[in-house]
């Protein structure tokens, strides 16, 4: 009886330790698998044949030129004034929203929301009400924490969460997409979605619904994450840097767009952003320090050489853009925020063709940078202009880069709001070039 004891305590022991070595092997697999997956995969070249594949991104594979050529549509300078009034409203709409908060709030996530919403509001013009917007929202996050997930469909498995999540997201967005089709009036703007349609019907081609919801889905994609973690990048370096905060006013208050602490109405057009440039000293320094995606593939179109080592025509190859941005010999003391080294004095982006791609570069350049820098130019002028923020920590979170860059803790932060007093007394008070912003 007591070796029939001891064998069944035996046979538990090792069942019990092939369960969790199988578990532990499931978990390095779905870590694996998933940093596989954290950089951008490479689209097919134009210059090579293109294969009809299932794995080829919705409309992509199909419209080839056509599509390029409706996102350069899309991000055209005429489309981007057009966006500008309404992602404004956005963002100062989400600024007081934050500045009602009794807690600080996590920026990360909050700026997750923020930029889900402008994708919706602003790109799409889909007229969904705030509660739905927000069920949509926590769908989105659902399916985008399961994308990279191992694809083993199995109860409770994360892919089985993520094909839950699109189909819950792709019913949603039907039906917002049928009510804009339906309901045409009381548009003063095209959106992207129309701009999409519109220019389909002018090639000939009627996009079905299945197309239209592939679209959509992919452009909020686009506008999600990456916007999200450069704004919180943002943010976190105003805090860090409350003189830049402070120069970044000055420059607004000399070209008349700040006085008396208020943003001078109809001074934000597209033309005076571009304009600003010290702001856009400060949104490039952001962008080289913490580039959202690591880097890119490329396939090899002709066989070159590489520090005594060839690389045949036909190979995948990997670019980083985070080691580019560290090694270039162009930027001076790499690891210091110094928006400066962008101005005209010292330009040192201006050295060289690839030292310097947030955004990628050749043909294969990100064809959404202009909507993403007009974005972060946006909310930093908000952020100048109309609120005051502090670090609700003791010390800065470290930053980790998977999938994309952003705080460990998603960086806890104290919003006030600010009017025309408080602003003039912060421009003034040497106590609050501290943590405080």
């Amino acid at each position: 009886m007591l070796f029939a004891s001891f064998d069944l305590v035996s046979a538990l022991a090792t069942l019990a330790a092939c369960l969790v070595s199988l578990t532990l092997l499931l978990a390095v697999s779905q870590q694996l698998w998933q940093l596989r997956w954290a950089a951008p995969r490479e689209k097919l070249s134009l210059s090579l044949p293109q294969t009809r594949s299932s794995s080829a991104p919705p409309l992509l594979g199909e419209t080839g030129l056509w599509h390029l050529r409706v996102f350069s549509k899309i991000f055209s300078h005429e489309a981007l004034e057009s966006y500008l009034p309404k992602i404004q409203l956005v963002i100062k709409d989400t600024l007081r929203a934050w500045s009602s908060e009794p807690e600080p709030i996590n920026v990360y996530h909050e700026a997750q929301k923020l930029t889900f919403r402008m994708a919706i509001r602003v790109l799409l013009g889909f007229r969904i009400p705030d509660e739905e917007l927000g069920r949509l929202f926590e769908v989105y996050q659902q399916f985008v924490e399961n994308v990279f997930s191992l694809p083993v469909d199995l109860p409770f498995s994360g892919y089985r969460r993520g094909i839950r999540a699109r189909e819950t997201l792709q019913k949603g967005l039907e039906k917002a997409i049928q009510e804009k089709l339906q309901n045409t009036q009381g548009k003063d703007y095209a959106d992207a979605l129309d701009i999409l349609i519109e220019s389909g019907k002018e090639h000939g081609k009627e996009l079905t619904m299945q197309e239209l919801k592939d679209g959509t889905l992919e452009l909020i994609f686009a506008a999600y994450a990456t916007t999200a973690s450069a704004s919180t990048s943002l943010i976190m370096q105003l805090l860090k840097h409350p003189r830049v905060l402070e120069k970044l006013r000055e420059e607004l208050r000399s070209k008349g767009i700040l006085h008396n602490g208020c943003i001078c109405e109809g001074s934000l057009r597209l033309d005076n952003i571009n304009g600003l440039q010290y702001l856009d000293c400060v949104i490039k320094e952001v962008l080289r320090l913490f580039t959202p995606i690591s880097g890119g593939y490329r396939t090899v179109l002709q066989t070159f050489e590489l520090d005594g080592f060839q690389i045949p025509k036909g190979w995948s190859v990997m670019y980083s853009i985070r080691d580019t941005h560290d090694t270039a010999p162009v930027f001076k003391d790499v690891d210091v925020f110094d928006p400066d080294r962008f101005g005209q004095g010292r330009s040192e982006d201006k050295e060289g063709r690839f030292h310097y791609l947030p955004f990628g570069g050749g043909v294969r350049t990100c064809l959404g940078k202009h909507l993403a820098k007009l974005f972060l130019k946006a909310l930093a002028i908000e952020l100048a202009s109309t609120s005051r923020f502090e670090l609700a920590t003791r010390t800065f979170p470290r930053i980790t880069l998977v999938p994309v860059v952003h705080p460990v803790d998603g960086l806890k932060v104290k919003f006030f709001g600010l009017d025309s007093n408080q602003n003039e007394i912060l421009t003034g008070t040497d106590a609050m070039l501290g943590a405080t912003v």
